[in-house]
């Protein structure tokens, strides 16, 4: 039987509304920029990553969404209310944790491009 071992799964997530401001967007939430190919950058935190493109179509970018599973959401929350994402790169205010009806507590975070991102407690 072949070795089918995965390492990891990175998705491409639209960036190219403004790809500079959308690389700083995802530094200030404390991602790392692994490497910038100029029309690619890979980013990543403690559990995986993704693939950053400077590619924008505004019916993809607008029904884009990723989830991101924190160990402290309320920390978390805390970390992006502190940086005041509306007022430094102009996307829409993020949404407080709150319970959602398929039973868990997560936040949003609309990145430049238009992306949601779904924040969850482990």
């Amino acid at each position: 039987m072949p070795n089918l071992a995965t390492a990891t799964i990175r998705p491409f997530v639209p960036g190219g509304k403004d790809y500079a401001l959308s690389k700083s967007f995802y530094e200030a939430l404390g991602f790392t920029i692994d490497f910038d190919a100029g029309e690619v950058a890979g980013l990543s935190c403690d559990s995986g990553g993704f693939l950053l493109q400077n590619y924008w179509h505004e019916g993809w970018a607008g029904n884009f969404m990723m989830q991101l599973v924190v160990e402290d959401l309320d920390a978390w929350w805390a970390h992006i209310e502190a940086l005041d994402l509306p007022a430094r790169f102009g996307v829409q205010p993020p949404r407080p944790p709150a319970l959602q009806p398929w039973g868990l507590t997560l936040a949003y975070v609309f990145g430049p491009s238009g992306e949601l991102w779904h924040i969850v407690q482990k």
